[in-house]
This record gives structure tokens, sequence and C-alpha cells, in this order.
């Protein structure tokens, strides 16, 4: 055990990460880009539902992970040593209240934050698997349908091959990993930064109209009731429905959090990082939608056909560059996608299955996930990620895989949040090398509720309305899968001796 100590002698007291602190901001910030990436697959799909009244939507929400950014680099600044992101801080928050409670609030926020990040690699290995297909012009008509999306052969055999390559810099560590993930941000910040402010390149192609009131896609009000395939619902009801997947993605550049404990001077490099990291996720999340829909306007956004992201980039595209051939231009969005994606899923199979190391030190999860290789990088837990990676990829789409995985990856946040109130309130003298103004406290138990109301409510109104209620259950009954995991361990503790208090009180 190591703790923090200061002379007003409050200390937190925790199990180390101890993996290699081979990085530091930068690493921590182009890695988390991983979070940012994911608009290319949430933009289209929310757009073609949306259209301008989007904006607004989307903004409110990019913020709030901008003030999750804030919190959790308060955080991981107070607690260096700790792996994982995120769910590693809610355990030393709870310990002195509810000792009783804390390793259970320990092990299901990470196995949540764990069901919500894995997916991340099949799912933008997918999206890639798409491009690539078009570019070496692959047949993608024959395929199967293992639950309820049909899936292309190309599709799956791209995915797998992909994950496969991914897993060797991702085993090498956080070195190597940092390496080929700067030279990929760099490729995928330009494709994401294009798109956010392709309008200036061609100011004769935007129709800043299309923004007044922030219409539907049909021109009725904000507010007005909507259409959609499967019913006419009240506009607040579609935008509880769709607060559910949408924070998905808007908050997951909070994945910068998960490389905090490998960086050199993590107090240093915590609030650098998560504040870089939420900066440009609003740059991003905010004006690539507002690029998009005075671009294209409403009447080609009610083209169901630019749901598929390759569909609504190259078409963007050529509007901001009409002169330019169609082939050209698609090739090179292609590529600079597909370089983005792989870096997205290169992440998440990096990042969570530390959550999954520090969650079996702390003693909730099985003895094999505290193995480390030569690289000091959790091998067993980064594996169990490609496993479960090649698994999810049979459910075959992004919006059954967003139901699936937010199931677990927006629940998480709530303990979180509610511990960076409580180490407010119950440990105001522990040291806090990068410390928010008081009135944070509030503001994180008011995302708190936020984020379980969208969670619980919105979660459920979506697999209705959406009709992913089938991916929305298979992502509940994968976090009761912590439960004969949880028990396994406390098996090997009764057989080895381990008295049944295995963690410190605090």
């Amino acid at each position: 055990m190591s703790g923090i100590t200061n002379d007003d002698s409050d200390f937190l007291e925790y199990e180390h990460g101890n993996l290699y602190g081979g990085t530091n901001w930068w690493g921590a910030f182009v890695i988390g880009l991983a979070g940012t990436i994911l608009v290319t697959g949430a933009a289209p799909a929310f757009l073609t539902v949306f259209g301008a009244s989007y904006i607004p939507f989307i903004i409110f929400f990019t913020i709030t992970g901008v003030l999750l950014c804030l919190i959790l680099a308060e955080l991981s600044a107070m607690m260096p040593g700790r792996t994982g992101g995120s769910p590693s801080y809610a355990y030393p928050a709870y310990i002195r209240r509810f000792p009783r409670l804390a390793p259970h609030v320990n092990g299901m926020t990470a196995w949540m934050y764990w069901v919500g990040w894995m997916p991340v690699a099949p799912l933008n290995m997918i999206l890639a698997s798409a491009y690539i297909a078009h570019i070496l012009g692959l047949d993608t008509s024959a395929g199967i349908t293992p639950i309820s999306t049909f899936i292309p052969y190309w599709t799956l055999a791209i995915t797998v091959v992909g994950l496969l390559i991914l897993s060797i810099p991702a085993y090498l560590g956080i070195s190597f990993g940092t390496g080929m993930a700067t030279i990929l941000a760099i490729l995928s910040m330009i494709p994401l930064t294009f798109l956010s402010i392709g309008f200036i390149f061609n100011l004769d192609a935007a129709n800043w109209n299309e923004l007044i009131g922030f219409p539907h896609l049909d021109g009725t009000s904000f507010f007005a009731d909507m259409v959609t395939t499967t019913g006419t619902y009240p506009a607040w009801l579609m935008y509880v429905a769709y607060a559910f997947p949408l924070l998905w993605t808007v908050i997951a550049f909070e994945a910068a959090a998960c490389y905090i404990g490998e960086c050199k001077n993590p107090g240093r490099d915590a609030k650098i990082a998560m504040t870089l990291e939420g900066g440009y996720g609003v740059f991003v999340y905010s004006l690539l939608p507002i690029s998009f829909v005075v671009v294209l306007g409403a009447e080609a956004l009610s083209n169901p056909d630019l749901v598929d992201p390759k569909t609504m980039f190259v078409t963007f595209a050529s509007k901001i560059f009409p002169g330019v051939a169609g082939a050209v231009m698609e090739w090179a969005m292609a590529i600079m996608l597909i370089v983005a994606l792989v870096l997205s899923a290169m992440n998440s199979l990096m990042g969570c299955s530390r959550s999954l190391y520090q969650m079996s030190l702390d003693g909730q999860f099985p003895r094999f996930y505290q193995k480390l290789n030569k690289h000091r990088v959790p091998a067993p837990a980064m594996m169990t990620n490609v496993v479960a990676s090649l698994a999810i990829a049979f459910m075959g789409g992004a919006i059954e895989i967003y139901s699936f995985s937010n199931v677990g990856y927006l629940g998480s946040f709530v303990p979180v949040l509610i511990g960076y109130y409580l180490l407010r309130k119950d440990r105001p003298n522990v040291p806090r090398p990068f410390r928010l103004p008081e009135y944070f406290k509030w503001i994180s138990l008011a995302l708190a509720a936020l984020y379980f109301f969208v969670w619980f409510a919105g979660g459920l109104i979506y697999s209705v309305i959406g009709g992913q209620a089938i991916y929305y259950f298979l992502g509940v009954a994968t976090i009761f899968l912590y439960l004969p995991l949880y028990w396994y361990r406390k098996l090997e503790d009764r057989r080895d001796g381990v008295p049944a208090s295995a963690l410190p009180n605090g």
C-alpha cells in the first residue's frame, strides 16, 4: 500500500497500479483522442434524425463532458498511483463513510466502465472496414445476420485482422503505443479539424439560415413533435431518449484519464492532458455538426443514406471542393478517417484493460488479471479485451454497439461524480496538486443526477424508440457478470487465507 500525506495528516491509502511511468501529458492526450474520434460515427446518426435541432443538444452535453474532464483532472492528480481511468477514483472516496459498500462500488464501477469502453475497438474497426472495403472494391453483399444486423463477411474479416494487429502495440506498452498514437493522432486531427471548419474553405457553400431557430429536418420548430419510423413523439421525449447514445460519445474524451497513472509527473500532466482533451472535444463536437448543417442543409440530411459516415463525409467534402475529382476526394477522406478510427480502436484495447487490472489489485476481480508482461502492461486484461472485442464485432453496427455499451459506460460515472463530492466534503485536507473552485462539488452532484437520469430513463426510452431493446438488455445482462467474477475472487481469497477485508480503510 502507498499513500499521499501532508502536514494536515490526511491522506488517501490505496493500491497503486505500478505500471510503467513512460509517458506525459502528450501521451495521455493523443491516446485519449480516441474518444473525440467517436464523433465520426455519431454525427451522421444524429444529424439524419434531428437536423439543426441536434446542435444545441450536443453543445450542452459536450460542455458537461468538459466539466467531467476537469473533475477527473483533480481526482487523477490526487491519486497518481491509480490506473484505469475514472472508475479507479471511486473506492478511496467511499471507504470512510461506507466501508462495506466501497469495494462493490469500486468493482461494479470498473466493470461498467470496461463494458462501456471495450466495444469501442470493434465498433471503430467495423466503421474502418467499410472505408477499406470501398477503397479496395470488395464485395460487401454477402454476409450473415447473427442477431438483427447484417454483417458482410469482408467486414468481419477486416475487423478481426485489424484487432489482432492493434493488439501488438497494446501489448508492447505505453511508450511504443504513444509513439504510434502520436503519428495516428496527427493524421486523425487533420480530417476532424477539416470537417469541423470545412465551411471556411468555401463560404459560398454555407447557408447560415439553416441554423435559425434550430429546426427539425422537416422544418418544424425545436419543440415540435417528431415523426420517426416507430411513431410520433414529443420533442422532449426524443431529446431524453437520444441523450443516452449521445452521451456515450460526447464524454468519451475523458479517456485520457486512463493514462495519468503512467505519466512521469501526474500532478502536472493531469490538468494539461484533461484540459486539452476537453477543449479539443468541444471544438470538434460543436463545430462539426454546425459545419454539416450549413453546408449540406436539411434537405440533404433528410436522405437516410447519409447515416453512413462515409457517404456523409464524402458528400460534404464534394460540396466544399466541387471542382476536385470525386474519386480523389473520396479516397483522401476515406484514408484519413481509417487512420482516425484505428487510433480509437487501439486506445480501447489499451485503456480499459487498465480498469480490469486495477480492479484485480483492489480485490474484486480474479488475480489472473494482476499479471504484467515485461513491458509492464496488464497483458491478460488486454488480451481479454481482444477476445471480447472479436465477439462484440458480431453485433454489426454502430448504433447497436452504442446501445449495448452505454448501459455500462454512462452509469459508471455516477458513483465517481458522487465520490468527488464526498472527497471534497469529507477529505478537504488531502493534497490536491490541481484544485478546482469549491463550487465544483455541487457541479459534480448535478452531473451525477443528470447522467443517472439519462442512463436510467433515457436508456429505457431509447431502447424502445430506437428499436435497440435487445442490445440494451444484453448490456444489462453483461453488467451482472460482475457478480460471478467477484465471487470467484472471494473464493480465491478464502482458498489462500486472505482476510475478508482485503483493502485498507483510508
